[in-house]
């Protein structure tokens, strides 16, 4: 594999946009991503989103020039602790480019772009099934979100 690098994506950038949801779509191609393609309409709107979208961060994972991996990230905030906090949205590894690390190390890029703007925690959700990604967010220090005690569960109303 050629060298790996990583930085955040330049939202300004067309190219950088275009492959964060290149990423992005590769990632919801997978079964873990729910194995079904971005429709033509979300590949358009998801550019213009991540160029205006006020807290929204990306870090790209490059082998050489060619994009490999992607973090998306959204700033939101704790009340509890009165700071910022970091959810990973998306953490994708293109096929072939898995148990390289490149997951490891975005991560840790992610990690290191929280502490950056201050956050107290990265948040993110992760499929029941998807054992591989379980083992490494556990491995990286990740835990289930809890609150005395209680572990919170993901909800969400379609709108």
């Amino acid at each position: 594999m050629a060298e790996l690098t990583l930085r955040e994506a330049d939202f300004s950038s067309a190219d950088d946009l275009a492959r964060v949801v290149a990423l992005v779509d590769a990632y919801a191609s997978d079964p873990m991503g729910g194995g079904t393609p971005l429709s033509a309409e979300v590949r358009e709107r998801l550019p213009r989103l991540l160029a205006t979208h006020p807290t929204a961060f990306a870090v790209l994972a490059f082998a050489g020039d060619t994009p490999v991996g992607v973090a998306l990230c959204v700033l939101g905030l704790s009340s509890f602790a009165a700071r910022p906090s970091v959810n990973l949205h998306d953490l994708a590894v293109l096929p072939g480019q898995r148990g390289l690390g490149i997951g490891r190390r975005l991560l840790e890029a992610v990690a290191d772009a929280a502490r950056r703007r201050d956050a107290c925690k990265v948040t993110l959700e992760v499929r029941p099934d998807n054992d591989v990604g379980r083992h490494l967010y556990a491995d990286v220090g990740f835990e289930l979100s809890a609150l005395c005690g209680q572990a919170y569960l993901m909800m969400e109303k379609p709108l």
